[in-house]
């Protein structure tokens, strides 16, 4: 038996009655299961009647999954009957509970948004062009160049772009500060590490040479108690390096490729470049139509959904820095940050997320989606695994045997992708 009191503002409130005799009948198979458990003086074990042992231990002592299970059965009904979709596990209380009028309590439930879809299909996006210049060229294959350079110590002063090793130690008012001392310490001149001034004043020095470097922090440093300080690091010099990066020649080529000549290994590169270009070009339209759809649409979502999802990565936040060694109030005091501050970022980032969600189910459900075996494909060709380990299409074939239901969702994605693609228009 149940009754819809009120829906306002994305919630509903249901009251619920379970009936005496069904009340009944779990406290009975509660006390049949578990009251063998239960000592009362004058019984031998298990003989004790229920209402003996309720009046010893409570009378809630025999409310366990019998009971929650007449609960979940009276909620269930209830949204069926009234058509409600739940989005949050609901809020309980009960007003009455007896054997001579079973159980009567009331559920506050958090509805499921509802989405009012706006055009979908029919949206503009232009086809996004990238092309590989000779700077980018020359730019990537100085990048694998530097990916196999060695390091050459040098017995010069320190010049910009040098590598130097040294020690230092911190002075603010002539004390030593914590956190500002370490032994060699390896640094790349030029590469605006360290505070401002600093690398500036090391050019020019030489191996075991030793000098005051003055220097004031930022106004916006992270330490309060350093925050725009002025202050004198001592350091030591103890070496100098610099990077040698191998000529692009054919020896190299040979080295570090399948290839025999720079003719051929820049044709490849070039290729790669092409294909990665096409890509992103391709996932820019995508995330353009995308987003249009989201945009098209209303959505509003209930507040308590929008804390759940904060709340939510919040956690998952504090465990990538439990991950790495720190916490949540380490990283906010690090970072000069407060929980409001983070929450608010959060509650941002969740309400995008969630209308997006919200909207694209929506799409999914009104159209019937339903992914292909390309579309399984597809997602198995994303996955972590697939690209770390280069599968081959057996492997991936294999995969899509074994394991298909792991790639539902994705594949899923895939699915409305294709759809919002194809039934998209190509502006200039």
């Amino acid at each position: 038996m149940s009754e819809l009191i009120n829906v306002e503002n994305g919630k509903a409130k249901l009251s619920l009655q379970i009936p005496a005799e069904d009340f009944v009948s779990a406290l009975d198979s509660a006390y049949r299961r578990l009251g063998h458990k239960y000592r009362v003086p004058g019984f031998r074990a298990g003989k004790a009647p229920r209402r003996m042992i309720e009046q010893n231990y409570g009378m809630d002592v025999f409310w366990d999954n019998e009971l929650d299970a007449c609960v979940q059965k009276a909620y269930s009904d209830a949204l069926s009957e009234h058509n409600l979709t739940p989005e949050l596990q609901p809020g309980i209380e009960f007003t009455e509970v007896s054997e001579e009028n079973g159980v009567k309590l009331t559920a506050e439930v958090v509805l499921r948004p509802d989405v009012k879809l706006g055009m979908y299909k029919g949206i503009e996006a232009p086809a996004a062009e990238y092309n590989v210049t000779d700077e980018e060229m020359d730019a990537e294959l100085l990048r694998r160049r530097r990916a196999v350079a060695s390091r050459e110590n040098v017995e010069r002063p320190v010049e910009e772009g040098d590598e130097v090793t040294f020690d230092f130690a911190g002075y603010l008012d002539g004390e030593q500060f914590e956190g500002g001392t370490a032994e060699n310490y390896t640094l790349k001149i030029g590469s605006q590490t360290f505070i401002p001034g600093f690398e500036e004043q090391m050019v020019g020095m030489s191996i075991g040479e030793e000098r005051d470097l003055s220097v004031t922090f930022p106004e916006d440093y992270n330490a309060e108690h350093l925050a725009g300080k002025p202050v004198v690091f001592k350091v030591k010099v103890h070496a100098i390096s610099v990077e040698k990066i191998p000529e692009l020649d054919d020896d190299f080529v040979k080295d570090t490729s399948e290839f025999d000549t720079v003719d051929e290994y820049k044709a490849a590169v070039r290729s790669e470049l092409e294909a990665a270009a096409a890509e992103r070009a391709k996932n820019e339209r995508i995330n353009t139509i995308v987003q249009k759809a989201v945009d098209n649409a209303e959505v509003d979502i209930h507040e308590d959904i929008i804390e759940e999802e904060v709340h939510a990565q919040i956690h998952r936040f504090e465990s990538q820095l439990k991950q790495l060694g720190t916490t949540l109030d380490g990283y906010l005091e690090y970072a000069q940050l407060s929980m409001d501050d983070i929450h608010k970022d959060y509650e941002e980032a969740a309400k995008r997320n969630l209308k997006a969600q919200y909207v694209l189910f929506k799409i999914i459900d009104e159209e019937k989606l339903e992914p292909t075996d390309e579309d399984f494909i597809t997602a198995i060709k994303r996955s972590d695994a697939a690209r770390r380990e280069n599968w081959d299409d057996e492997k991936i074939g294999a995969e899509l045997e074994k394991n298909r239901f792991r790639y539902a969702s994705q594949a899923l994605n895939e699915a409305l992708v294709r759809f919002l693609v194809e039934n998209s228009v190509e502006s200039k």
